[in-house]
């Protein structure tokens, strides 16, 4: 049986039934004080292509939080050099977009370059 997945003990669908300030009382000071904030005329713009129903948004916008609206929804977040898929689950509610896109790459170094002092060319890459 696969493990049903929660977010602060709460289902998915206990977590669709909770009304936006519910939900917003759940999340993380930080978190709490952006909303309350109010979103900023990108994230606007945001939202309402996610009310109009699409499902495959590409965006640029890393910072926007993940609130229930988003829940089952694929999204392409823009990892600065190309778009990452992001499927939207229930213990990703309260998280940044940009948090599931990951910006860098991991870095492999191999031996010692041009210009490189005579010990280290004793270096062997791994």
């Amino acid at each position: 049986m696969a493990k049903e997945l929660k977010w602060n003990g709460l289902t998915e669908e206990q977590v669709k039934a909770l009304s936006f300030e519910e939900f917003v009382t759940l999340l993380p000071a930080r978190r709490r004080r952006s909303i309350k904030r109010g979103p900023h005329p990108m994230q606007e713009r945001f939202f309402k292509k996610l009310r109009s129903g699409k499902n495959n948004i590409r965006t640029h916008r890393r910072n926007i939080i993940i609130i229930p609206e988003m829940l089952g929804k694929t999204f392409k977040v823009f990892t600065g050099k190309d778009f990452a898929q992001v499927i939207v689950n229930v213990e990703m509610l309260g998280h940044l977009l940009g948090e599931f896109a990951s910006s860098r790459k991991l870095v492999s170094h191999s031996g010692a370059g041009v210009g490189s002092t005579r010990s280290s060319k004793a270096v062997t890459a791994r």
